[in-house]
């Protein structure tokens, strides 16, 4: 004789295993836990993974989110990357890939606005922020300027050369002239070392005396120079000057 009570346990068993199991408590969810404790609580696997909304089918976006970050190596190295980079990707098409150059660019350019609301020698730690953002993560060398007014606020940031891994020529006549041209009273120069390494080299600090005496035949201050890595800076104005 059958159980009365094996038929519809077993019913129940197969309706169980049907039904989608749910990862988390919505309130666990990054989005809810975004809104409710701010966006410094999620990991950024999870702050990845709100970019882009959506995954492929058989790997959900944190799957991607997870990818993503381990191809690149870095959050940061992720939202340096250019287009280009995301070629190849499964699950980052063109607007994907839009989404997180885009809002790479706007985490730039709200430091830009940062540090153009105050003086920049009052706000050192900002201008470092600003530089390890913009080429802290470049996989070959750049050089860049920061043309300042005369109270110390921003004009432009300009590439002055770009190099490769190693190497780089950066010619102080050409910084001259820009200085000039813009009318800059001052300036912040720095570079990047891809290796990560931040102790400034022997050509490193014949530039910085060359560049220092060039300026100030035409009565432009250099503030400092600043050696850019992924997670560290070297000021040579703090170390002493070469």
């Amino acid at each position: 004789m059958n159980n009365p009570i094996a038929l519809p346990f077993a019913e129940a068993e197969k309706c169980a295993v049907r039904r989608p199991p749910q990862a988390w408590p919505s309130r666990d969810m990054p989005r809810e836990r975004l809104l409710d404790a701010g966006a410094a609580a999620l990991s950024d696997t999870e702050l990845v993974a709100l970019v882009l909304g959506s995954g492929l089918p058989g790997h959900n976006v944190f799957d991607l989110a997870r990818s993503l970050l381990h191809r690149f190596g870095s959050l940061r190295a992720m939202l340096d990357a250019t287009p280009g980079d995301f070629d190849g990707v499964r699950g980052v098409g063109p607007a994907k890939r839009a989404q997180l150059l885009a809002i790479m660019e706007m985490a730039r350019r709200a430091l830009a606005e940062k540090i153009r609301e105050r003086p920049l020698i009052d706000s050192p730690e900002a201008v470092k922020d600003y530089l390890r953002l913009l080429i802290g993560s470049r996989p070959y060398e750049v050089f860049i300027c920061l043309f300042l007014d005369t109270r110390h606020r921003l004009i432009r940031t300009e590439e002055n050369s770009r190099g490769s891994l190693t190497r780089m020529a950066v010619y102080p006549r050409e910084i001259v002239r820009r200085a000039l041209s813009l009318n800059a009273a001052s300036l912040i120069v720095a570079h990047n070392h891809p290796s990560g390494a931040v102790k400034p080299s022997t050509s490193d600090c014949q530039l910085t005396r060359v560049l220092r005496d060039t300026l100030a035949l035409i009565d432009v201050q250099l503030i400092d120079h600043l050696v850019i890595g992924a997670n560290e800076t070297f000021s040579f104005a703090s170390a002493g000057w070469p």
